[in-house]
């Protein structure tokens, strides 16, 4: 009866578009489209566009036919949506609740592994190879739900740890089970291949998460400034990897994988670089990918074969209970209140990017070889629609309803006097084109976290009373420049062109009239011997400052750095200002996936009673290292290259010479160092 009243519709495209420019604008007119319906109605964009597919595919209404440049670009997207979900699973996750989070992730990966494989075993009848490989499917699952948690202001919470850490390990271990799967299904298992698929595997993860951060360090050390060599750079490490993997006879899809956990340890989160990969993946290949996986699906195959209804509801009782399962053993054990365990079994749910990776390929349309039919991609498809309905919900309710317990210090919680977080609004004077992209960065850093402002400034002198074309055409260049980059990490950005009669002063004002919260000034590391004796631009911007100055020296692109130092005095433990230090620090080392190490530097007489670092407000769990001797050099004998150093200090002025002399100690640091990147992070009162 369905098939009467469909097949008439489709012979009004009996024959499907073969003009290259009308498929693309067909495919372009369902990426713009379907997302928006869909999210207008509360559900996933990616759910429109795999319904989208199925209807313009050849088993409806036959507009498009899955062809050579559909699969190729639907592969494409494939890569990409593995390589964006590795861009979000950071080993930083990991290592933060390394146990707890590795039990959370054995669980949510042996459950729906054993009770999937039992069901479409013993249920379905399915084989013992398609069993196993469609609970594999998933056994994973992709964090579509964690837009939400940033939003609830519960990303640091225990909960969300365990997710996060978790799923690194489910998505590996079911890549590595559709792998050995597909390889048992195609030539069998034999001694042979063990042999050469544990050393092997072995060494390419090693050379993948270990190399490729090394040589991206490097290449972005060399060619950090051009923007379209950065962004091939990435693409080809994502390609390059997945085809090594390929090599060694497993899925190129765990490359991907790999490629993308390997990259995020040197890309900032809120960095240009970062925007781009994903706004390109997210917009153009990934959507191609899922229009490609609707093309497959038959709506159909629900009235004529009606086991279809039978599979779906199998494998969606499984997969929501498996996951819950271990989501609630895993809280009670580690004490996780109720709604927490629903935040974990709401982000766990889901299931989309390796779930649709693993079916795709194991489907292998046209092909003997296929492991699983029909019958079970449509009902896999079914799945995903649900979970990826109902996992945002889930993570939505109990989300609100949960009050996380942490100690670690909060930017909302420390405010100064004028009462605005310290990043509300941050003022960045730039001149320099070869110093303004990290200061920059460094802005956007803070103030994405607070959803605050940067505020790029360039000031003209009119000491002489005369402004050149010249130097008005580079202000423009110069906040043009400003303006560009934090849009492409999507930042706040309100460019500010000043005429004034000194520098010192127009930054000094503009602070003032553009109500700053924070500046952020560049440092050549060293003074001369005027500016020793009379003190110069910067020693009068640190006099006249009314709110915090983060002065800063950069030897290496931000996005280099492996390690964030911090070094205070016993003195400073006790002071308020240490709060705030540990909140530019948390951020700026968390931004960068850098670890963080704490120096204390010993200044009084009293005893210093051993602290942890999380005490004291920073995230790290490396111990305190205590300077015994000289404090430069010990200092500069425990940094290392890529590592950049912060010191805490206050406004404090020479009473004869009335100048500042706040860089004496970090200025004999670089004389030691000259290599060393510093924060200098000075506040304008000293407050205890």
């Amino acid at each position: 009866m369905l098939d009467t009243l469909v097949f008439p519709i489709a012979q009004i495209f009996s024959d499907p578009i073969e003009d290259p420019v009308a498929i693309f604008l067909t495919i372009l007119a369902i990426m713009l489209l379907a997302p928006l319906l869909f999210e207008r109605l509360q559900l996933p964009g990616l759910v429109g566009l795999i319904l989208a597919g199925v209807i313009v595919g050849p088993n409806v209404l036959g507009l498009l036919q899955r062809d050579s440049t559909i699969i190729l670009l639907g592969t494409v997207g494939l890569l990409f949506l593995m390589f964006l979900a590795g861009l979000e699973t950071s080993l930083d996750d990991l290592k933060d609740s390394a146990q707890q989070a590795s039990f959370f992730g054995l669980m949510t990966f042996l459950f729906p592994m054993i009770f999937g494989t039992l069901g479409m075993y013993y249920l379905l009848n399915n084989s013992i190879l398609a069993s196993i490989l469609v609970a594999s499917a998933f056994a994973s699952h992709t964090l579509i739900a964690l837009p939400i948690l940033s939003k609830l202001g519960i990303m640091k919470s225990q909960p969300v740890k365990l997710t996060l850490g978790a799923t690194l390990i489910t998505n590996v271990l079911a890549l590595l089970v559709l792998a050995v799967v597909l390889k048992a299904n195609d030539d069998g298992l034999t001694i042979r291949f063990w042999l050469f698929l544990i050393p092997a595997l072995a060494i390419y993860t090693f050379a993948t998460l270990w190399g490729v951060p090394k040589l991206g360090r490097w290449f972005f050390s060399q060619f950090g400034r051009d923007e379209s060599a950065e962004f091939i750079f990435v693409l080809a490490t994502l390609f390059v990897v997945s085809y090594v993997a390929s090599l060694i006879q497993i899925e190129p899809i765990l490359g991907a994988f790999l490629a993308g956990i390997a990259i995020t340890q040197i890309i900032p989160q809120v960095s240009p670089l970062m925007n781009r990969i994903q706004f390109i993946g997210n917009t153009l290949f990934v959507p191609f990918f899922l229009i490609s996986v609707g093309m497959l699906i038959d709506p159909l195959i629900f009235i004529k074969q009606p086991r279809s209804l039978l599979v779906a509801t199998v494998i969606l009782v499984i997969e929501l209970i498996s996951k819950y399962m271990a989501a609630w053993i895993s809280g009670k054990l580690f004490k996780i209140q109720f709604p927490g365990i629903m935040v974990m079994f709401g982000l766990s749910a889901a299931q989309a990017a390796s779930t649709l990776a693993a079916v795709e390929i194991a489907h292998k349309p046209g092909k003997d070889s296929g492991i699983v039919d029909e019958v079970i991609l449509n009902g896999i498809v079914g799945m995903i629609l649900v979970t990826c309905i109902a996992s945002p919900w889930i993570t939505q309710r109990w989300g609100e309803q949960f009050e996380p317990q942490s100690n670690t210090p909060n930017e909302k919680e420390y405010v100064f006097s004028y009462s605005k977080p310290l990043a509300q609004r941050v003022l960045v004077p730039v001149a320099n084109p070869d110093t303004e992209d990290n200061l920059l960065q460094l802005a956007i850093i803070l103030a994405k976290n607070t959803q605050g402002t940067v505020l790029p400034l360039h000031i003209l002198s009119d000491k002489t009373g005369v402004i050149k074309q010249d130097d008005r055409n580079l202000q423009m260049q110069l906040l043009s420049n400003a303006e560009m980059v934090a849009h492409a990490a999507v930042a706040e950005v309100e460019p500010i062109g000043r005429i004034d009669d000194s520098i010192d002063r127009g930054i000094i004002r503009t602070a003032f009239e553009y109500n700053a919260t924070l500046i952020i000034s560049g440092w050549k590391g060293y003074s001369t011997q005027k500016e020793n004796f009379f003190g110069g631009v910067l020693d009068r911007i640190i006099k006249g400052s009314p709110v915090p100055l983060l002065v800063t020296h950069f030897t290496h692109p931000i996005a280099n750095t492996e390690r964030v130092v911090v070094a205070i005095t016993d003195q400073e433990v006790y002071s308020q200002n240490l709060r705030m230090t540990a909140i530019i620090a948390n951020n700026v080392a968390s931004s960068l996936k850098a670890t963080m190490q704490l120096l204390l530097i010993p200044v009084t007489s009293s005893p210093f009673r051993q602290k942890a670092p999380r005490t004291l407000g920073f995230n790290t769990d490396n111990g305190i290292i205590q300077i015994q001797g000289n404090p430069i050099k010990d200092i500069s004998n425990l940094l290392e290259e890529n590592d950049i150093l912060i010191l805490n200090t206050h406004t404090q002025m020479n009473s004869l010479l009335n100048v500042s002399k706040q860089l004496e100690r970090p200025e004999s640091i670089l004389k030691n160092r000259p290599d060393t990147s510093m924060i200098i992070i000075n506040f304008p009162n000293p407050i205890y």
